[in-house]
């Protein structure tokens, strides 16, 4: 498997399998497929509310002798709700017990958002980072890290004004941002900041969410993508990902289905060329699917603007 390192030397699997949205009657499947066939790494997350699922399938991989647990890279994430200080611990724990394990490889902070309770139903359910900063939530997320419950952490959906004011304030300084990275929305500029300041980029959605979008804009439909596939006699899904793993950024492709697994899997001996790379540059639609109006309300602390520009 393709991979980075921190810089501790500790590796970082290119090829992960994505968990968001996966139901937990199939994500078990999904996990031991996915080991099976040779992923190292599993991206999880408190509110996809599938971690004991997952949890149960890691057991079973490690108890059988699929693999051992420092063969395998787990990530989770902090949810918004767990911004507070006194927070972050109890909501590490929490993962960690669902997932069977005594550390996680990355701990992330899920958003730049604070939210009340699990989820906002009005702007009274926000928090503004003005009364929850989130260097105060970031200095928690230090002192897991050091408690030995994660061995790295780092962040989600953070532009780059965001990552400057942790980098200015870190004791430790975020190892890894996750962002949407697509074709269709490559955002050049922030992996050129990431790389440029050693913080490893994954890329969530890295097919284009196309559970969002109708198939007439699927990037899976693009007639370049769809040319470079017939070129590398390949499927389109494992042009977009070797496209990914090509910039060096993770890529972590959600399926529970057995064929797209070992599928996508399969994108890491895809050899793109360099007019392959610049044919998938001119794509670039600037086109966000996930934009977090789940956090947008009037009179609320947070606006689209303020959650990725600012």
């Amino acid at each position: 498997m393709k991979q980075l390192h921190f810089s501790n030397g500790d590796r970082f699997p290119l090829m992960g399998l994505g968990t968001w949205l996966s139901k937990p009657s199939e994500v078990y499947n999904a996990v031991i497929e996915a080991i099976r066939a040779g992923y190292r790494h599993i991206d999880c997350a408190y509110i996809y509310k599938n971690e004991k699922e997952i949890g149960d399938a890691l057991k079973f991989a490690f108890s059988t002798g699929l693999v051992t647990r420092e063969e395998m890279f787990i990530t989770s994430k902090l949810w918004n709700n767990f911004h507070a200080p006194q927070d972050v611990e109890p909501a590490i724990r929490k993962s960690l017990s669902d997932l069977r394990l005594d550390y996680l490889d990355l701990y992330l902070i899920h958003w730049p958002l604070a939210f009340r309770q699990e989820q906002a139903a009005n702007a009274g359910g926000l928090i503004s980072l003005a009364e929850l900063p989130l260097t105060t939530t970031w200095k928690a997320m230090e002192d897991v890290k050091k408690s030995g419950l994660t061995r790295h952490i780092g962040v989600s959906n953070f532009n780059i004004p965001k990552l400057k004011n942790l980098l200015e304030n870190a004791e430790i300084k975020p190892e890894v941002n996750q962002v949407e990275l697509h074709p269709y929305l490559q955002q050049r500029e922030l992996v050129r900041f990431c790389q440029d300041n050693s913080i490893l980029v994954t890329a969530y959605s890295p097919l284009g969410s196309h559970h969002l979008i109708d198939n007439e804009n699927s990037i899976l439909q693009n007639p370049t993508v769809m040319d470079i596939a017939r070129k590398h006699y390949c499927s389109a899904a494992q042009v977009i990902l070797a496209w990914g793993m090509h910039r060096s950024t993770a890529v972590i492709p959600k399926s529970v289905n057995p064929k797209r697994i070992q599928e996508n899997g399969g994108a890491e001996v895809v050899l793109l060329d360099e007019k392959d790379m610049e044919s998938i540059m001119s794509l670039d639609r600037n086109h966000r699917n996930a934009k977090a109006l789940f956090a947008v309300f009037p009179d609320g602390p947070y606006t689209l603007e303020s959650i990725w520009d600012e």
